[in-house]
């Protein structure tokens, strides 16, 4: 009874540190429950539900997505499914903008000024994002280094490395005189 006790507690241990990494987008099982979704009335919705799980259509592709396209997005840092081509509609605070996902980044068009787009690439062999402009002007805007921080040029053009993460968008917007906190009394 004890060694069955131990067994099942290494065996939970072992799985947590397995599923501690990266979990992925998950595409595939997200496209195909938003397929189910968008068919309309809820009846059939929950007969397809129960199709899909009969026939183990969501086993399977929980499955491929665990072991193969998660995989492949973890280590490429790209997700194979990608919603290439899909279009999202943005609200910001001077009006509403257009964001187009591509095999590269993304195109970001105001509306009303579709005639002037701004791009926003990824080059894989530099490890940089770039903003590409309607006129063809392009701007490097960060560096992906090796070591997981990012550097960015700052205003006066002097290079800046920091940490992804909330201390190093606290230590940007200090080196540049914007700050982050708010003073309480």
């Amino acid at each position: 009874m004890k060694t069955s006790k131990m067994t099942i507690l290494c065996a939970v241990l072992c799985g947590s540190l397995m599923c501690s990494s990266c979990i992925g987008s998950f595409g595939l099982w997200n496209n195909l429950k938003d397929w189910n979704q968008g068919i309309g009335h809820k009846f059939v919705n929950e007969i397809v539900f129960l199709a899909f799980h009969i026939i183990p259509v969501y086993e399977v592709a929980y499955f491929a997505d665990i072991l193969v396209l998660n995989s492949i997005e973890f280590w490429s840092g790209s997700n194979p499914l990608a919603d290439v081509g899909n279009i999202k509609t943005v609200k910001g605070e001077d009006g509403e903008y257009m964001v187009r996902t591509n095999e590269d980044g993304y195109t970001i068009t105001k509306v009303g000024e579709e005639d002037r787009p701004l791009n926003l690439v990824y080059n894989q062999d530099n490890r940089t994002w770039n903003a590409v402009t309607a006129e063809g002007q392009n701007f490097e805007l960060i560096t992906m280094n090796e070591d997981g921080t990012i550097t960015f040029k700052q205003a006066d053009g002097t290079p800046l490395t920091v940490s992804p993460d909330l201390q190093g968008v606290a230590a940007a917007r200090a080196a540049n005189g914007q700050s982050l906190f708010l003073a309480a009394r």
